[in-house]
């Protein structure tokens, strides 16, 4: 998939700055070498309860408006017209289920401000499900499978990212839309508890989703954020479940510094697999840019990079969004 005046566009399905109001959102600027980039933009996860989540989206939003090169997309079409401008997209998804605060009708709500997807659970267990970092695994509850019907009523993307494996396979089996794994690696090439089985690739695709590769260096292998370990994650994703079920995202935190104190501070939410390696390393939006090139230079015919850069994540959004 190009953009007027050439170049192909990049559909980064996850993306991080500092969670504070005056988090500088103009960082986003710097996919501008992708000629025309979608990217969606974390706006709460587990600590967030809807209060501070329906702020920090309100000034980012404010922030994107008045930023030169980036503009808020909350329809697929809007996507379309400002790519094709030269611009860059941005729309907005969470990380745990916390920011409803328990009450599904803020799924639509949140919708209102541009969240388009939203992964129920956020390493550990809560009231959706399990996390990937649990030792024991039940999956969905009762009111998690109520928050995936009231996602896929809204139009909004459930993401089985940083839950279980069961979790996910559940999402799968409930969810009347695609699901994705918006930001995660394969197991079978990096042994890590963030990373997905193939059984969750598969069951992934079957609902018609998208597995995201994501550019963090402890998921892609022992730290090691470039754009060969990424290839393999890809090329692997692609020969299990085809070439229509994946796609990428960078999980770049813009505010690197301050989310590796957090790390170190929250070992509620993180375990050593975040921190053995040394200081987690990630993939800036410059090197993911180039991902297209390095593909092409390996032998990847020109539609499969189109689906891979931002074909398939977009008609994930073509088939959900409300």
């Amino acid at each position: 998939m190009t953009v007027a005046g050439g170049g192909r566009m990049l559909w980064d399905q996850h993306t991080c700055v500092a969670l504070r109001p005056d988090a500088d959102v103009s960082e986003l600027r710097r996919y501008a070498g992708a000629a025309g980039a979608f990217v969606s933009l974390n706006a709460g996860y587990a600590p967030h309860p809807f209060a501070v989540t329906s702020a920090l989206l309100d000034a980012f939003r404010r922030q994107v408006e008045e930023t030169p090169g980036l503009e808020l997309a909350d329809t697929l079409a809007e996507v379309d017209a400002i790519r094709a401008g030269g611009a860059i997209a941005v729309a907005f998804d969470l990380e745990d289920c916390r920011p409803l605060d328990g009450d599904l009708g803020n799924v639509a709500v949140l919708y209102g401000k541009g969240v388009r997807t939203l992964a129920p659970t956020y390493n550990h267990a809560n009231a959706a499900g399990c996390g990937c970092l649990d030792v024991d695994d039940s999956g969905l509850t009762a009111w998690g499978r109520r928050l995936v019907a009231e996602m896929n009523a809204v139009g909004m993307v459930p993401d089985g990212s940083h839950g279980s494996a069961q979790t996910g396979l559940d999402l799968c089996r409930v969810s009347t839309t695609p699901v994705v794994y918006s930001h995660s690696c394969m197991r079978a090439v990096w042994e890590h508890p963030r990373n997905i089985t193939d059984d969750q690739a598969r069951a992934c695709a079957d609902s018609g989703g998208v597995v995201g590769i994501t550019g963090v260096g402890i998921f892609l292998g022992p730290n090691t954020p470039t754009l060969e370990a990424m290839t393999r994650h890809l090329e692997h994703a692609v020969e299990l479940v085809g070439i229509d079920h994946v796609g990428v995202s960078s999980d770049f935190s813009f505010d690197w510094r301050e989310f590796r104190d957090e790390i170190a501070a929250n070992t509620d939410l993180y375990d050593d697999s975040y921190t053995r390696w040394g200081p987690m390393e990630w993939m800036p939006p410059e090197t993911l840019v180039g991902l297209g090139a390095h593909l092409a230079s390996r032998g990847w015919a020109g539609e499969d990079i189109d689906a891979v850069l931002g074909g398939n994540f977009r008609r994930v959004a073509a088939q959900t969004w409300g």
